[in-house]
C-alpha cells in the first residue's frame, strides 16, 4: 500500500540497498516474486538494472537507506550468501512444478473420496467389498506417508460436505501424525481403517437412542460383524473418549483409552471444529488449534496435541494470511518439518486466477507471513480472487526440503508447546 501520493524516481545506477522500489512492469517481464519490494542485497541491485529500465520509481517514506560506508566495507558487510533471483522462465517452470503437485494431489483426494464414500456405504451390507476398498485406500496412503521421507500436508478447496471427505480428513491427519511419532506401519493400517470407519454407526437407522448418543457402540458393532480386527472396533467404541473422562460413551480417562484411538480422538475434534455441519460456525485452522490449545488441553494428550500444532504447521494449510509486504494469499502446503515456511497462493491482479502464483516461503529471503486473518475481512477483490473455502480438506503431497525461516508463533502457544513432556505411548490399551 503507497504511503504517499506522489510518485518519485531514481536513476537505476543510484540504486542502493534499502531502496523500496516499484516496477511498473508486468509479472513475467522481471525475476522477482513481487513488483514492488525492498532492495536487500547487490543482487537484486544488479538484476533490476538488468531491466535496462530508465527510471525506477520508489516509495522514500517505506525506503531505509544506510548511510553510504567506503565500498570496500560495504562489499565485507554485504550478504554473500544470499541466493540469485531466478529468472521469469525458472520462476515460470518453478510455478508449473508446484501447480502440477497440486492438481496431482487434489485428484488424488477425489479419488480416495470417491472409494471411502463407497465403502461406508456399503460396509452394513457388503463387508468384504468394502473393507477391500478402505484397504486400499489405507494402503496406498501408508505407503506413501510412512515410507517417504518427506511429505507435505496441502489443503484442498471444498465446500461440499460429508462424511466421507471427514473420514478421509481424518485418516490424512491421523496417518501423517502416526509418521511423526515414528510408529509402526501396522499402527498406520490400523488407524487409517479406524479413521475411514469411525462414523460408520451414524449410517445404522435402527438405533432407538440418537445417533449422536450412540454411534461410537454402534460402530464398533458394525465393525466387528464386518470382519475388522477387535482393536479397531475398540478405537472407533472410544473416538469421543476425552482424556479428562468428559467423552462417551464410558466416560474412559486417559489410561484407559487405546494410545491410536487418542490420535483418532484428537485430529476428528479439529476437523469437527474446521468443517461443522454448519459451515457458518467453522473456525479457520488457526483458531481451532488456538482453541484446543486453550481452552480444550485437558481433553487431550498433551503429547500429542503439540504434535498436532507441529505437524498442521504455525500457519495451518487453509489459512487465510497477510505476508510482510502486506500481500494477502492462502497457505496451501505445509512442510511439518519446517512450519514457518509453507506455499502461499498470493492475490496478485495481473495473474489469472486459472493459473495462480505459488511462492514457497523458504525460497523467499525477504518475505515472511506478517499475521493470520480472518477470511470475511478480506478486500472483496481479493476474496473472490482468492475464494478461501469454507471447508478445508486435506490431503498430502512430496516436497523438496526447505530451509528455516523467522516468523515467530502466536505466544500463546509457542510458551506452551516449548515445554518438555513424556514421549508418547502408542500401546495404551482400554480395558472396557
Amino acid at each position: 500500500m503507497e504511503q504517499t501520493t506522489e510518485s518519485h524516481y531514481i536513476s537505476p545506477d543510484d540504486l542502493r540497498i534499502g531502496h523500496y522500489v516499484h516496477l511498473d512492469l508486468g509479472w513475467m517481464e522481471h525475476p522477482f516474486t513481487f513488483s514492488n519490494f525492498q532492495i536487500k542485497n547487490e543482487e537484486q541491485i544488479a538484476k533490476i538494472r538488468g531491466l535496462k529500465l530508465k527510471k525506477i520509481r520508489y516509495n522514500p517514506l517505506r525506503s531505509k537507506v544506510a548511510y553510504e560506508f567506503p565500498k570496500t566495507i560495504q562489499e565485507d558487510w554485504s550478504p554473500k550468501t544470499a541466493p540469485l533471483s531466478p529468472s521469469p522462465l525458472q520462476r515460470s517452470e518453478r510455478l508449473k512444478q508446484l501447480n502440477n503437485a497440486r492438481i496431482n494431489c487434489e485428484k488424488e483426494f477425489a479419488k480416495n473420496a470417491n472409494a471411502t464414500r463407497e465403502a461406508i456405504r456399503i460396509l452394513i451390507h457388503h463387508p468384504e467389498h468394502a473393507t477391500k476398498l478402505a484397504e486400499n485406500v489405507v494402503n496406498e496412503m501408508v505407503n506413501s506417508i510412512i515410507t517417504e521421507s518427506d511429505v507435505a500436508l496441502h489443503a484442498i478447496n471444498n465446500n461440499i460436505s460429508g462424511y466421507s471427505n471427514h473420514a478421509l480428513n481424518v485418516a490424512v491427519l491421523g496417518l501423517m501424525l502416526v509418521k511423526s511419532l515414528n510408529l509402526k506401519e501396522d499402527d498406520a493400517t490400523t488407524l487409517g481403517l479406524a479413521s475411514i470407519f469411525h462414523d460408520v454407526g451414524k449410517s445404522d437407522n435402527h438405533l432407538n437412542k440418537s445417533y449422536v448418543d450412540l454411534h461410537c457402540e454402534a460402530g464398533a458393532r458394525i465393525a466387528l460383524r464386518s470382519g475388522l480386527s477387535e482393536r479397531i472396533s475398540k478405537i472407533i467404541f472410544q473416538h469421543h473418549e476425552y482424556a479428562d473422562g468428559s467423552g462417551y460413551p464410558m466416560h474412559l480417562t486417559s489410561d484407559k483409552i487405546d494410545g491410536l484411538a487418542h490420535i483418532l480422538l484428537l485430529v476428528n475434534h479439529y476437523d469437527n471444529l474446521c468443517n461443522p455441519d454448519n459451515a457458518a460456525e467453522g473456525m479457520t485452522p488457526y483458531e481451532a488449534l488456538q482453541h484446543m490449545y486453550v481452552y480444550q488441553a485437558q481433553k487431550f494428550d498433551l503429547v500429542l496435541l503439540k504434535r498436532l500444532i507441529k505437524l498442521l504447521g504455525v500457519y495451518p494449510s487453509g489459512s487465510v494470511v497477510q505476508l510482510s509486504n502486506d500481500t494477502y494469499g492462502v497457505v496451501t502446503t505445509v512442510n511439518s518439518d519446517k512450519p514457518l515456511q509453507p506455499l502461499v497462493m498470493i492475490y496478485s491482479a495481473e495473474v489469472a486466477r486459472e493459473t495462480p502464483v505459488v511462492i514457497d516461503l523458504s525460497e523467499e529471503i525477504d518475505i515472511s507471513i506478517k499475521q493470520c486473518i480472518n477470511p470475511s475481512k478480506l478486500p472483496p477483490e481479493v476474496f473472490n480472487y482468492l475464494k478461501p473455502s469454507k471447508r478445508i480438506c486435506y490431503y498430502f503431497l512430496k516436497e523438496d526440503k526447505t530451509k528455516d525461516a523467522k516468523a515467530t508463533f502466536d505466544k500463546t502457544i509457542v510458551d506452551k508447546n516449548t515445554q518438555q513432556d513424556h514421549e508418547y505411548d502408542p500401546k495404551i490399551t482400554a480395558k472396557s
